[in-house]
């Protein structure tokens, strides 16, 4: 970065000393996301409060000729957020305010930096609530969120971040403001809304972002069934959809995640015999509800769970939920390091993908552990290890190349909410060739001709040889 002192003076001179850091102790932080194995130091980071400040900032880079990265609260696991050639870094954790909250519409305006779970609280009130729920919901914000097209446990109902958003701010690459998208939830002309969804950060900034808000459900059950294994508990999820049920969620927790979850403050007194539990939740009118409760519970059992337990009441419930998004935070007692993958398979392909999976880590002498969205097939097989073997490191690896290539021999895909980044970039030739690819890369630079918006992210690139070179993936300590 040329004139390094030039622009960090440009930078404070917009958004002032305290939100403008420079100096490697305060960088270390934002070398990565929550996909801790790739690391990038940005050249500076900013802390925006505002859509103004934003355009000052990114009109500032554009004239010191550097590249610019949005970034929220780093809890995404694709490497997303890194400024791979030491450029700017956009933090938006400081644009959080609400900024309407309209009950009679159900929607709200929000700034990008609002955290997921914190929209919920500010609407319940209003009887409303925001469906799309990440396992780090209390943390990740909204402006990730729709970087990232990002799901949760409910995604089997509510769907992902794109079908909630309506409307959004973007700060294009050249510093214009653009809106997209509208309160009745369309718009004229092409779906450049839908475009900007699931970008990972590449086509502009997001400042600000219109949320549908759906009514709260009238009742809620929540059933915890006990497996002897994973497939079994996948074999149920099948039973279940074919009954013709919907479910709002059905997440499946496998005995060493529930081993770890039960020896870490997130205990919530799951059954440590288990094989697997499945988590099913429901909700709706009571009447119905009550009826369909007991289906899932004589499913499961025909589908041989040894026992269904229903939670007795909303703190039964939240236990439940508790030990399912506490156990990535849980993993953290198996090893030093967690590779958390993300692929969806077909849905009545999970029994047979899983116990490849299982095989694959067996091979490679891995710790596997599975906890994942089984009602949309979105998996997380999740690999425990320390990176300072290097041997392991390599197995890791490996391992999670075939696990990629099994889900989409199976009819998959590479990602469901965690987005390629630069984790998967490389990968995705095992979906799309280069006649694939370049409409994709001609809509970038439609909004982003110079490349200076998260540039590395997404599309393979081609000054590695990712076969001969496993360093250049960027599994190292080492900047990509």
């Amino acid at each position: 970065m040329s004139d390094v002192r030039g622009l960090v003076d440009g930078l404070e001179a917009i958004v002032g000393r305290e939100r403008c850091l420079s100096r490697p102790e305060e960088l270390f932080a934002y070398e990565c996301d929550g996909l801790t194995l790739h690391r990038a130091r940005p050249g500076a980071v900013v802390l925006p409060r505002d859509t103004g400040e934003v355009v000052r900032v990114v009109k500032l880079c554009r004239r010191h000729g550097v590249s610019f990265v949005p970034r929220g609260a780093g809890t995404g696991l694709s490497g997303g957020a890194l400024a791979l050639d030491g450029g700017v870094m956009i933090e938006c954790s400081r644009m959080d305010r609400v900024l309407e909250v309209n009950a009679e519409e159900g929607f709200a305006v929000v700034q990008p930096g609002v955290i997921n779970a914190h929209l919920s609280d500010v609407a319940r009130p209003h009887g409303l609530f925001y469906a799309p729920d990440p396992s780090s919901q209390a943390a990740c914000t909204i402006g990730g969120n729709v970087a990232e097209n990002s799901g949760g446990p409910h995604t089997l109902k509510y769907g992902t971040t794109t079908n909630h958003v309506l409307a959004l701010e973007l700060v294009l690459p050249d510093g214009e403001v653009a809106r997209m998208g509208s309160v009745a939830g369309w718009d004229a002309g092409y779906d450049l809304r839908g475009a900007v969804v699931g970008a990972e950060g590449t086509l502009g900034i997001v400042t600000e972002v219109t949320v549908r808000l759906v009514p709260l459900p009238e009742a809620v059950e929540t059933l915890l069934a006990v497996f002897p294994d994973v497939v079994t508990a996948c074999r149920a999820v099948g039973a279940v959809i074919r009954a013709g049920l919907v479910p709002a969620a059905l997440e499946i927790v496998d005995r060493r995640t529930i081993e770890a979850v039960e020896a870490s403050v997130y205990a919530a007194g799951l059954p440590r015999d288990a094989g697997a539990v499945l988590i099913a939740e429901l909700d709706g009118p009571p009447g119905p509800l009550a009826r369909e409760v007991e289906s899932v519970r004589t499913l499961c059992a025909a589908e041989g769970a040894s026992r269904v337990e229903v939670a007795r009441d909303e703190e039964e419930r939240q236990r439940f939920w508790r030990a399912r998004k506490g156990a990535f935070g849980a993993m953290g007692r198996l090893a030093p390091d967690l590779y958390v993958h993300d692929a969806v398979v077909p849905r009545p392909r999970l029994p047979e993908v899983l116990e490849t999976i299982c095989a694959i880590a067996d091979r490679h002498g891995l710790r596997l552990s599975n906890v994942f969205h089984a009602g949309d097939g979105n998996l997380h097989p999740n690999i425990s290890f320390d990176r300072r073997d290097p041997d392991e490191l390599q197995r890791v690896m490996a391992a999670g190349e075939e696990i990629l290539r099994a889900c989409v021999d199976a009819g998959g895909v590479i990602t469901g909410e965690h987005g390629i980044g630069t984790e998967k970039r490389d990968y995705m030739g095992l979906l799309f060739d280069e006649d694939d690819l370049e409409p994709m890369r001609r809509l970038r630079a439609s909004f982003d001709p110079d490349g200076v918006c998260n540039p590395g992210k997404i599309f393979p690139t081609t000054r590695f040889c990712m076969e001969s070179n496993p360093k250049a993936r960027g599994y190292d300590e080492v900047p990509l």
